[in-house]
């Protein structure tokens, strides 16, 4: 354990236990969202506390909200916030993938993800990977924010934020709840919080454990999250909170999807499904203080650590590639086995072939750590009242990342084994390079890259206050260093070093307007940022440099709304927004490229009527909804890439009559201006109908539509066969839950159903067709004390 871990988590570990707590990221009414009040001294969201001043669209999923849906997982959570695009690919959201306002979804890159105010990615400079979201267990809302206010946070604000708001610590005594569930495709959880609190401090545990089958067959998965959580008021002024957890998956689902063949055969089936392995240790720790300096300024400090272990094995190279004539003079295609004895990617994919075949290990280490200073401050700055807001990051990240390839089932199995090969090159596996080993060896070293990032981020923000109206000015600005050191790439020492570094201002400007009552209308614009991803995005140029393939990806993001609760029972928001892209990213193959300027535009609507509000009745029937209409989501110029390039990028698969027409010598348009963005459907919505009583019961059922997909840009030019190419049907499901807490009881009896029409649709074409989960029923109970 590292210096950095090591502070931070004796201090959390002596919070936890030294005695007692007040209201941490508390709420007077978790269901109201706009009315959150805040103690003399609290930990709240990455949300203000005066609501009706924000200068843009947000949303609050709050706890009410989730236990009407007793969502399965996060993807359920998100699916009633407009503008949210979630591509499942397994049946619990491992490795969630978040699109917002049409931006690529693929493992929420665009969307910058935060816990408790602290990044989740891998690494959210490196790789901002989500294969980490906070179990819906643990959270007592999640925030939303796609507006201007954006430029308080980052580095990622080209899109939206997200914040996993957990539980709060109790403040009168024990106090915690117990819960286990059940249901389909042999899944059970169980999770157990307990806390103690007073005016002192106090602490927290919580304990996960889920496990079951996934969509296909022999994707089985087990997740445990542990986590405890201490505060300590010094004084009446001044709280100190520690948080440390340990997250561990054990998966075998990997990114591996079918062919366009065994997707129609049978689209559960999952071959090498017994080998693939994906691996996850996540340790994490988070201190905070918090100083009410007087009734107007507030400084607060974060520091976090976080150190993420995951290693993956998957055997198939590529979908649809197995070049056999039988298969392909009918216009199908089986998926290929990389490295089995016999010679590389020329195996079927079936069980038998696969258990006697190797893999591919792909062990990563992530660690980064940061601390935030932050100044709240109320003023009177030209006579009126004004909240400024100041603060600066320190952000360090450490990236390592090695591959390992062999031929043998002891490879695939032992990844301790694959790493014994390290410093064995390619040429000394194979010599002869004609696929089939040779040197004595199973398996050899593939690569070994490391990446280090430091990264300082200031920023200012302050809303002017003047009668109605709410005007906020905000900067931000990002200085970023990376530094690489490619120590072995393709199958041999290489011994490259780059240092690349690059800063961007970021400024946003928003307006509120208050004249009606419980109505805010709102405005604003903001220059989005992301960086490049320095880990794939390097390639070896001339004299041995390393040239950075893609540059930060930078938007004008435009937004215009209202949301209200002027009516009696009902609240509704609507927003506009127009998004314009300079150098977009979009995947091509294994790589990342710059794909031009692209334009984003949409509307969103969401809203919800209680009629037993507006009745004065206990019976509420309530109906809850939300649409997003993506009008326009493009690319605004065409791209051009060597055909030599395209054809590797999909694998050698013969390119299809579609990208043929695009093809003119030894250079192919694989970006078309005015073409659709990945995954990026023009209609989204979702439509909910209610019933809750006093006396303990809620029920509900609903439906949530996607409209059609495209898949990626490069993938439009591979063989259909190959299963990356071609369109995502539209596609409903119907949803339902049911739960019942008898007055004056403390157990909660639950029961949910997602799909229930057990449609049969496809999510994702990304590595292949990936089909979405089936029919899914759980129940359970939940005991609280």
């Amino acid at each position: 354990m590292n210096k950095p871990m090591r502070k931070l988590t004796a201090t959390a570990v002596m919070l936890a236990f030294a005695g007692t707590s007040a209201h941490a990221f508390s709420e007077d009414s978790a269901a109201d969202a706009e009315k959150i009040k805040l103690e003399a001294v609290t930990v709240k969201g990455i949300l203000p506390e005066k609501l009706e001043s924000v200068p843009g669209s947000f949303d609050v999923v709050t706890e009410k909200s989730i236990e009407e849906r007793r969502p399965f997982s996060m993807q359920e959570a998100l699916n009633n916030v407009p503008g949210i695009n979630v591509v499942g690919e397994n049946a619990f959201g491992l490795g969630i993938n978040i699109g917002v306002r049409g931006l690529d979804p693929r493992r929420t890159s665009r969307t910058f993800l935060m816990e408790d105010g602290m990044p989740l990615f891998l690494a959210p400079y490196g790789d901002p990977a989500a294969h980490y979201t906070t179990p819906i267990e643990l959270i007592d809302r999640i925030e939303v924010v796609k507006g201007s206010g954006q430029v308080l946070y980052g580095p990622q604000t080209i899109g939206g934020m997200i914040n996993f708001v957990t539980r709060t610590i109790p403040s009168n005594g024990f106090a915690g709840s117990v819960t286990a569930k059940a249901g389909s495709d042999d899944f059970v959880g169980g999770h157990m919080n307990l806390g103690y609190g007073n005016e002192r401090g106090g602490f927290m545990i919580d304990a996960l454990q889920n496990k079951g089958d996934g969509i296909r067959n022999n994707h089985e998965f087990e997740q445990q999250d542990f986590r405890i959580k201490g505060q300590i008021n010094l004084t009446d002024r001044q709280t100190l909170i520690g948080k440390i957890g340990y997250y561990k998956e054990d998966s075998n689902i990997s990114e591996t999807g079918l062919s366009r063949q065994e997707y129609q055969e049978d689209k559960y089936q999952a071959p090498t499904g017994k080998n693939d392995k994906f691996e996850m240790d996540r340790k994490v720790a988070q201190l905070q203080h918090i100083f009410q300096v007087d009734d107007r300024m507030k400084l607060s400090t974060q520091a976090y650590y976080a150190n993420t272990e995951r290693a993956s094995m998957r055997q198939v190279a590529s979908p649809g590639n197995w070049d056999d004539e039988a298969y392909w003079g009918q216009g199908d295609a089986y998926s290929t086995l990389a490295h089995c004895p016999t010679g590389e990617e020329e195996e079927a994919v079936t069980s038998a072939n696969a258990a006697n075949c190797g893999g591919q290990w792909r062990p990563r280490k992530f660690t980064y750590w940061g601390i935030e200073p932050r100044l709240d401050l109320n003023h009177k700055l030209f006579g009126i009242e004004n909240d400024l807001v100041a603060g600066f990051r320190y952000h360090k990240e450490d990236i390592d990342r090695k591959g390992f390839r062999g031929y043998t089932p002891a490879f695939k199995n032992s990844l301790s084994y694959a790493k014994s090969f390290t410093g064995i090159d390619q040429a000394t596996y194979d010599n002869d390079d004609d696929g089939i080993p040779d040197g004595g060896f199973d398996g050899y070293f593939r690569e070994h890259i490391k990446t280090e990032v430091t990264a300082m981020s200031y920023y200012l923000q302050n809303t002017f206050h003047a009668g109605n109206w709410s005007i906020t000015p905000g900067l931000r600005f990002e200085d970023v260093k990376v530094r690489t050191n490619v120590i072995w790439a393709e199958g041999e020492a290489q011994g490259i070093k780059d240092t690349n570094r690059y800063s961007e201002l970021l400024p946003g400007l928003g307006l509120a307007w208050n004249g009606i009552e419980n109505t805010t209308f709102f405005a604003g614009v903001h220059k989005g940022f992301a960086p490049p991803r320095p880990d794939r995005d390097l390639s070896e140029g001339q004299n041995g440099v390393l040239i950075d393939n893609t540059k930060p990806e930078e938007s004008t993001n435009w937004e215009a709304g209202v949301r209200t609760k002027h009516f009696k029972g009902i609240h509704a928001q609507a927003t506009l927004f127009h998004t314009d892209f300079d150098e977009i990213v979009i995947k091509n193959g294994g790589r990342f490229e710059n794909g031009g300027k692209s334009l984003m535009q949409g509307l969103e609507l969401a809203g919800r009527v209680d009629f037993g509000t507006i009745f004065d009745t206990p019976h509420n029937f309530y109906v809850t909804g939300s649409y997003t209409n993506l009008f326009t989501a493009k690319f605004k110029k065409d791209a051009f890439q060597s055909n030599e390039d395209i054809e590797e990028a999909v694998d050698n698969a013969e390119l299809n009559s579609n990208a043929a027409k695009f093809c003119s010598g030894d250079t192919c348009q694989y970006i078309n201006n005015g073409s659709r963005l990945p995954y990026a459907p023009k209609h989204i919505a979702s439509l909910n109908f209610g019933y809750s009583h006093p006396v303990g019961i809620n029920a509900r059922i609903g439906a949530d539509y996607v409209s059609e997909q495209e898949p990626d840009a490069i993938g439009r030019l591979s063989d259909p066969v190959t299963g990356t190419a071609g369109k995502i049907p539209s596609y409903t499901l119907v949803n339902a839950s049911v739960s019942f807490k008898p007055q004056g009881s403390k157990a909660t009896l639950f029961l949910s159903g997602h799909n229930l029409a057990d449609k049969e649709y496809l999510a994702s074409r990304v590595d292949g067709m990936v089909a979405g989960r089936g029919r899914t029923v759980f129940g359970g109970i939940r005991y609280d004390f």
